[in-house]
């Protein structure tokens, strides 16, 4: 698996990845053939490196590198498993995302020919952006080479604003989950000019005006969240484009290298200090088991030490038998407790009887002879 940014070689050669994001029907896989196309028309000698993650499309409009059909039988998989067609679609990813070191590998590989990288996810946004395997190959690719999420909007089906604030809201969502650096694409403006999106993000009074002819109950809804995505506008950046046309390309291009430059100025910052606060856990862990360790057994340590000096203790403390002090002759006396000595209590107890036996036979002798 190829090296992470940060911790070796020279992030800034590594070619830009662009994750391609949109929700159904935005016109995703038309925007990468586009966006392959004018790139490799652009630098024939550099052709940008392509990898497929749409497990069910029937039809590439594209030349993949990497195709993740060649890897997982879509419809194998909802045959085995009794699967529907989103259920399919994850447990695709899940299994394509077992073996993506290898795909890193590869991209490591070729790095030096290319100056990007471009993923297609599936059409279902929400497959991808909140599932296990979606998260693993963002959150891998984003620490192996600089990352770029390009979000598609239909800018035709958004000039109603109540759209507009959905795809708004799904757009800050993907944002603030994966905080990498975030353009907004706003496709199909050889259809509808792209200008009143533009004017709805920058001017929040324009936007409040088209909400206010709305009256539908979920306007109200939008009214209120259109003051909170306020902030989120203010350094969002956003270009129109058509996927049929090319118009735009320049001013896409221009707004890449940007957030390229943003991955390098703040997120590659924050990267390595989420690794050292990582590393600083993984060491206190560690330190706290050794401790923890250490705690277990020292108490049986400590109860053979103690039981050793204590006796030793003792030893010290009592006077050698046969050797005792003449100050303390006489206490020892008292309590009948001279260590090695015959005249213990018991003796004594047994000559004061056989006295009293004596005593006895004396008198009755006397008695005996009067």
């Amino acid at each position: 698996m190829s090296e992470k940014v940060g911790e070796a070689g020279d992030a800034t050669l590594k070619p830009t990845a662009l994750l391609v994001m949109g929700m159904a029907g935005s016109g995703k896989t038309t925007f990468v053939q586009r966006l392959t196309a004018e790139l490799q028309m652009a630098n024939l000698q550099r052709p940008p490196y392509v990898v497929n993650l749409d497990p069910a499309v029937a039809d590439l409009q594209y030349p993949a590198n990497i195709d993740i059909r060649d890897t997982v039988n879509y419809k194998e998989v909802m045959t085995q498993y009794g699967l529907g067609p989103n259920g399919a679609i994850m447990t695709s990813l899940n299994l394509f995302s077992t073996k993506f070191d290898q795909v890193l590998s590869l991209i490591e590989k070729r790095s030096p020919d290319h100056d990007h990288v471009i993923f297609d996810t599936p059409g279902q946004i929400e497959v991808f952006t909140w599932s296990a395997s979606g998260s693993i190959i963002t959150e891998t690719l984003a620490s192996t080479v600089p990352t770029v999420i390009l979000y598609i909007m239909d800018v035709a089906k958004c000039t109603s604003p109540v759209t507009f604030m959905s795809n708004m809201m799904y757009a800050c969502s993907i944002l603030y989950k994966t905080e990498l650096p975030f353009v907004i694409v706003l496709n199909k403006s050889d259809i509808v000019n792209h200008a009143f999106a533009i004017e709805w993000m920058r001017d929040y009074e324009t936007f409040l005006d088209a909400i206010n002819q709305e009256e539908s109950y979920i306007s109200n809804l939008s009214r209120s969240l259109s003051l909170v995505l306020d902030d989120f506008y203010c350094d969002l950046k956003a270009v129109g484009f058509s996927s049929v046309t090319g118009m735009g390309m320049g001013d896409l291009m221009e707004k890449i290298t940007d957030a390229r430059k943003e991955y390098f100025d703040d997120f590659l910052p924050e990267l390595e200090r989420k690794r050292e606060k990582a590393r600083k856990r993984e060491e206190e862990r560690k330190a706290e088991d050794l401790q923890r360790l250490k705690d277990d057994l020292t108490p049986s340590a400590s109860r053979y030490s103690s039981t050793r000096s204590s006796k030793a203790a003792s030893r010290k403390a009592s006077p050698p038998r046969g050797m005792i002090p003449p100050s303390e002759l006489l206490e020892y006396r008292d309590q009948n407790e001279i260590p090695g000595s015959s005249n213990s209590q018991s003796a004594k107890e047994k000559l004061e009887d056989e006295s009293f036996e004596q005593w006895i036979k004396e008198t009755r002798a006397q008695k005996n002879k009067k």
